[in-house]
């Protein structure tokens, strides 16, 4: 597969005033003290055509200054980047033609006309052939199931109807790359898993190359083959996230029923999540390697024990102690 993005020692520094308070205030009206904040900090990384990779990290890691490096919209203070053979804020006008952006709290379509219209401006825009855009609009529509929300504006749409015709809005010209930046924010449990389907489906049907950021690590987890992990400014994972996931696999949370209610619910090995009457929730240390024969063994010397039933720790637990252990 070819490298579709490379990123190359980009450094971005941000030169922000420092502004004095109390009695000194007055002092800004005259001269200002200023610093400069690296936001990022030699950030190297490839992504290969076809990858949906998952750019993550805590608020204020960096993300969003990458994002709108790659997207053409900020100059690196230093570092090279290529991007389709593009260099985004050098060569923009022909570079944006080959690239989609998503912002889940940002509109690319207008607030007062129909849908329909929108798609026709963005149509003139990207001057797209018009056999070519009505074959992708057919698609989009049919695939997205957007049929029924043509003819009406924009702010007479849900959150999730406005999201579904966004992304409509970002592939009508069929870009190599989407950037899709919260792409679920907000969204309800059945619209979130129809925009993974969708993601899915065309990064499998047209190869496109898919950057998603967001703090929603269900979307990572069901989306992503790749991702990377960035903190103050700095790289510091590239990778799948099932090696991390396996990294912590042996952490389980397990379900206990009692024959009776317990006052106290105490195991050594073992955190107590919860406990209510004869129901508990515990978890089994780090540094303990979970056992279903041992468990049960320990549990039901000291308790009842009636039924138990054992899980993985969630995906948000599982960043959560990476981003504990790489101290984020």
């Amino acid at each position: 597969m070819s490298k579709i993005i490379q990123f190359n020692k980009i450094c971005k520094d941000f030169k922000v005033s420092l502004k004095k308070s109390g009695k000194n205030k007055f002092l800004n009206l005259f001269k200002r003290e200023h610093k400069t904040i690296s936001a990022l900090k030699d950030v190297s990384f490839e992504v290969e055509e076809g990858d949906i990779v998952g750019y993550i990290g805590p608020n204020g890691a960096g993300k969003s200054t990458t994002i709108k490096i790659m997207s053409g919209i900020l100059n690196p203070t230093s570092g090279e980047c290529s991007i389709m053979g593009y260099t985004p804020w050098k060569d923009r006008k022909q570079y944006v033609k080959n690239i989609g952006v998503v912002f889940g709290q940002r509109s690319q379509l207008w607030w007062d006309v129909p849908i329909i219209d929108s798609f026709e401006l963005l149509k003139d825009i990207y001057k797209i052939p018009t056999d070519e855009y009505n074959e992708t609009l057919n698609e989009l529509i049919e695939t997205l199931n957007l049929k029924e929300l043509l003819n009406r504006p924009l702010r007479q749409l849900s959150l999730g109807q406005k999201m579904k015709c966004e992304l409509a809005g970002s592939l009508l010209h069929r870009p190599k790359i989407l950037f899709l930046d919260e792409p679920t924010i907000g969204l309800d449990a059945v619209t979130k898993l129809s925009v993974r389907e969708f993601v899915k489906t065309i990064n499998k049907k047209w190869n496109t190359t898919i950057i998603l950021t967001t703090h929603d690590m269900s979307d990572i987890d069901a989306l992503t083959n790749k991702i990377i992990l960035i903190g103050r400014g700095q790289i510091l994972y590239k990778g799948s996230f099932s090696a991390i996931k396996e990294k912590y696999d042996h952490i389980k949370q397990i379900e206990v029923e009692f024959a009776k209610p317990y006052d106290k619910i105490e195991l050594e090995g073992y955190e107590v999540l919860s406990h209510n009457h004869n129901f508990a929730t515990l978890k089994n240390k780090e540094e303990i390697n979970f056992h279903t024969k041992d468990f049960f063994n320990a549990i039901s010397k000291k308790y009842d024990v009636v039924d138990f039933s054992v899980e993985s720790i969630s995906v948000d637990e599982i960043l959560a102690k990476l981003y504990t252990e790489l101290k984020l």
